[in-house]
């Protein structure tokens, strides 16, 4: 009878300690960032609307994949796991239950098709912070989108992302075997994470500029319209003159795709930090003005004072929770905003304070 009394209890407790999410303000970046701080936190959670304000609601094919390799890699106990699910309910299991943040979580190989053109660089962003409770090498290869709309391109994940978070103790690398536009996608890379111990995070300043890196990437169905030279000048007329901003790396590259498509990444180097700036090409869309499209974006980002360009702030944001820091933003976006809310119920709050046109974002850190 004390078994069956104990085994109750346990149930109950469990049960108890579930926590609740309600997605209906937000979308796919706020699932991921749940399920994210759910095994990071080792703690059952149960997520309600998810991707409420979206005009098709509940799991697509690039959300579900994240859900099911979350579920691998900590071999967790999950509903709701469907296309089209608005209900999730996901328990990581890591250690014992009812004791959050004492999960450790085992490395290994795995591979993931997300389908179509779902984004792959979403699913790697999700998996980046669980390098913080590896017990060993992680590598996931993951089939899908590289360069697709509503997402960081290949070049911006592998460019700016990582070498920026690798500064404070991430150790990651992403590898590409090939990249996928939409709509067929078809790309693949593969992310390899390492057990890492991050570093209090410093980007309240900015320091002086260091120089310009550009990205320029083709298919090979394009290559004979010079797609990728295109933009690469289309960006340099764009930024000439701006004091500082020499370019000391330049790329294009022709690559094969199942899809037509094309990408630009510029990446500014400066006293402190690193940021990047993209565009994807349209049809229809000369490729001179997807490189003007990116130049425009980085001349709004040198007007300010901000280390870091508007998408790494949200990106940063889980990090600055685990090592504590300090990050000065250009501006509170929407995802910002969402995220340090859902940050704040995890008990992970992030403090915000306006200094002239900037934002700085504060963690004491709980890693």
């Amino acid at each position: 009878m004390r078994i069956a009394t104990a085994t109750l209890v346990d149930t109950l407790i469990s049960f108890m300690s579930v926590r609740e999410i309600d997605g209906s303000s937000a979308g796919g970046q706020f699932l991921r960032t749940a399920l994210g701080l759910a095994v990071l936190e080792n703690e059952p959670v149960r997520i309600e609307n998810v991707r409420g304000d979206r005009s098709t609601p509940g799991l697509r094919h690039q959300h579900l994949a994240v859900l099911e390799t979350m579920v691998e890699l900590c071999d967790a106990d999950v509903s709701g796991d469907e296309l089209g699910s608005e209900t999730i309910e996901f328990d990581p299991g890591l250690a014992s239950a009812g004791r959050p943040g004492t999960g450790r979580l085992e490395g290994g190989s795995y591979a993931v098709d997300i389908g179509t053109a779902g984004s792959t660089t979403l699913l790697c962003n999700a998996l980046l912070p669980l390098a913080t409770i590896l017990e060993s090498p992680l590598s996931v290869t993951a089939t899908g989108g590289t360069d697709v709309a509503w997402s960081p391109p290949l070049d911006y994940l592998r460019t700016v992302t990582l070498p920026l978070l690798r500064r404070f103790g991430l150790e990651a690398t992403c590898e590409v075997d090939r990249r996928g536009f939409y709509p067929d996608g078809g790309g693949e890379v593969t992310l390899r994470l390492a057990p890492s111990r991050l570093e209090r995070i410093n980007l309240a300043g900015r320091g002086a500029l260091q120089g310009l890196r550009l990205y320029s990437t083709e298919s090979a169905s394009l290559a004979d319209r010079d797609v990728a030279h295109r933009q690469a000048e289309g960006a340099l007329e764009r930024l000439d003159g701006v004091p500082g901003l020499g370019v000391t790396e330049r790329h294009e590259t022709t690559v094969t795709s199942p899809s037509p498509g094309s990408a630009l990444v510029l990446r500014v180097d400066h006293g402190t930090g690193i940021a990047g700036f993209s565009a994807l090409g349209e049809r229809g869309k000369p490729a001179e003005r997807v490189g003007e499209a990116a130049a425009d974006a980085a001349h709004r980002f040198l007007e300010g004072a901000a280390p870091v360009d508007r998408h790494m702030a949200d990106q940063l944001l889980v990090f600055l929770a685990l090592a504590g820091g300090r990050i000065r933003v250009p501006v509170v976006t929407e995802h910002v905003a969402t995220r340090c809310d859902l940050l704040a119920s995890f008990g992970a709050g992030i403090d915000r304070e306006r200094d002239g046109g900037t934002v700085v974002l504060s963690s004491e850190g709980c890693k």
